[in-house]
């Protein structure tokens, strides 16, 4: 018995060549619910909006991961490990503070990031710095809905990014330059130690 049409190749012949279009299998697969033309925008818009009840939990469990993180510092001081998982609980936190609905608090921990990528010892970091950073951070987050916050914000940042600036000048003096064309964080802060 040949096997139904669908499952054989199409052959076209063309004079000097052929084109062999083999079965599409897996369209006998796809779901058929909402069809090609949904768009997968406003699917993804959905079921981001299904979530955004829970926006403020998560924000507020970042910024609990970041304050723990910074207890760990107090209490042992920096370590490679620390380090670590200071600047990707930064890192996490710059990233989601848009999508949750938090934007305001995004350049403080971009900031956040930036000193602990481009201190060259991270030993250095005054820890009122790093205070003032992750309360900032959560500052924002548990005050988001006040009328002031955006005046209030754009001050702890401006502040905070002016401090931590001459901190890094400061710290990079032996290379001159060197912060020019640094502009925003990498994924990960390198080996420091």
């Amino acid at each position: 018995m040949p096997p139904p049409k669908d499952d054989r190749p199409s052959v076209r012949t063309y004079a000097d060549h052929e084109v062999i279009t083999p079965p599409n299998k897996l369209i006998k697969v796809i779901a058929k619910r909402g069809g090609f033309h949904e768009d997968p925008i406003a699917r993804a818009e959905a079921a981001l909006q299904e979530l955004s009840s829970d926006f403020g939990e998560w924000m507020r469990a970042e910024c609990d991961r970041l304050h723990a993180i910074r207890i760990v510092i107090k209490t042992t001081g920096f370590t490679k490990q620390s380090l670590d998982e200071l600047f990707h609980a930064a890192h996490d936190l710059k990233g989601d503070a848009a999508t949750f609905g938090y934007p305001l608090a995004a350049p403080i921990a971009e900031s956040l990031c930036r000193l602990i990528e481009h201190t060259p010892d991270p030993k250095q970091i005054p820890l009122p710095l790093l205070d003032q950073h992750v309360d900032a951070v959560r500052a924002i987050v548990r005050e988001h809905a006040r009328p002031d916050i955006e005046k209030i914000a754009s001050a702890l940042n401006e502040r905070l990014q002016k401090v931590t600036e001459e901190f890094l000048v400061h710290q990079n003096r032996h290379r001159p330059g060197y912060l020019d064309g640094v502009f925003s964080p990498p994924i990960a802060p390198g080996d420091k130690f």
